[in-house]
């Protein structure tokens, strides 16, 4: 796995954990499963653009924050 896709799954979480909201919430507002989002959490999967944005929105954060 390339070191910046680590960066934003690792940013994933952290800004996930910052905003206070749990995996099961996130998951829902993002449209997937709890069990997706923790394998990318977990860095098993690459989550899509799409899905990136998503997470993004849901958290209310720029999606550069990730890369950041």
């Amino acid at each position: 796995m390339e070191k910046l896709t680590e960066k934003v799954l690792d940013n994933i979480r952290k800004k996930r954990k910052e905003k206070g909201v749990s995996v099961l919430n996130l998951a829902e507002d993002v449209g997937i499963s709890r069990s997706h989002l923790y394998y990318i959490e977990s860095k098993k999967v690459v989550p899509s653009i799409d899905v990136v944005v998503k997470i993004a929105k849901v958290l209310k954060v720029n999606v550069k924050e990730f890369f950041d």
